[in-house]
């Protein structure tokens, strides 16, 4: 009974000693050892509030040049670069039905224009000649032409001009991608009642958040 308190202490000290010798990381080591989430907002202190601070984005400027040259090579090519994929029926339909009225006024201009050389060549075997005569004169077989001319250079003029628009709304919208909008600078509709004559009167607010 006597050494039984020795013995006590003796256990005692001999488990703390164990404890103590166990290996445990240094500081550092379990430092980086942690792993951080990602994706984190990280917030700066100022004195007007606390401030949001993310990641720049990245801007190509070389971009819309791109895609202007895409759409110059072929219709809709540029359209795809920007991934606008429903915007390509719209420009082959677009351009499609501008060479379509082109190829079809050009046609019924050499039919008339072919009617009426021959007729000058002394024939009188033309498709708008019949068995009692000419159902078509000479007189309207030249405006048939000056008509259907006119028709076929329009719908070119037309084409073309649907063809730079490709490129333009290629180039613009690219643009528009990479457009930093903030919502602290704002432009909206103002209406208000004047107090003296009653009349309603409208404007625009520009609204500055800092």
């Amino acid at each position: 009974m006597r050494d039984k308190p020795s013995f006590l202490l003796v256990s005692f000290l001999l488990s703390f000693s164990v404890l103590y010798s166990q290996e445990t990381p240094p500081p550092k080591e379990r430092d980086s050892i942690e792993t951080i989430p990602e994706n984190i907002k990280i917030k700066d202190t100022v004195p007007s509030g606390d401030v949001e601070v993310t990641a720049p984005v990245t801007i190509d400027p070389l971009r819309p040049s791109k895609a202007a040259f895409y759409s110059a090579i072929l219709p809709g090519l540029g359209q795809a670069y920007n991934r606008r994929y429903w915007k390509i029926p719209i420009v082959y339909a677009a351009i499609g039905t501008g060479l379509y009225f082109y190829i079809d006024n050009n046609s019924e201009y050499n039919r008339y224009r072919d009617a009426y050389k021959r007729r000058l060549a002394g024939f009188d075997d033309d498709e708008f000649n019949g068995e009692n005569g000419p159902f078509l004169s000479d007189a309207a077989l030249i405006d048939a032409q000056e008509t259907f001319q006119r028709n076929r250079d329009l719908a070119l003029v037309i084409t073309i001009g649907l063809y730079i628009l490709n490129i333009v709304d290629a180039n613009v919208d690219a643009h528009l991608m990479q457009y930093n909008v903030n919502e602290n600078l704002s432009i909206r509709p103002h209406y208000q009642q004047n107090e003296v004559n009653s009349k309603n009167q409208f404007g625009l607010t520009l609204d500055v958040r800092f």
